[in-house]
């Protein structure tokens, strides 16, 4: 098993979790986050436009999704594709275990 997180710096997240479904993904994560990457984030007007403010960190989303290592390449093809800006990280993962029904491994997914 391995798992999957993309940071992605656009909301591209409801194309890549429709494409992910249509390869019979069911479970995944998201969340929205703050962050700093290479690229500073847009300047905002405040002050009824009289001042700019440059902010620290800029709005970001994780997808974060658990899959069997034979759908590797199809995951990683499917977000590369559908989403715009962002970075993937694949991880192993070691052991998995569904606290419910106590199954481990590829049954928890």
């Amino acid at each position: 098993m391995l798992r999957i997180e993309a940071l992605l710096g656009n909301n591209d997240v409801m194309a890549i979790s429709e494409a992910l479904r249509k390869i019979e993904i069911g479970g995944l994560t998201v969340g929205k986050v703050r962050g700093r990457g290479k690229k500073p984030p847009a300047e905002i007007h405040a002050s009824k436009g009289s001042a700019i403010f440059q902010p620290q960190f800029s709005e970001k989303y994780v997808i974060v999704v658990i899959i069997p290592e034979s759908k590797e390449e199809e995951v990683i093809n499917i977000i590369k594709t559908k989403g715009s800006v962002g970075k993937i990280f694949v991880s192993p993962i070691l052991r998995a275990i569904d606290i419910g029904t106590g199954k481990e491994g590829e049954e928890t997914i």
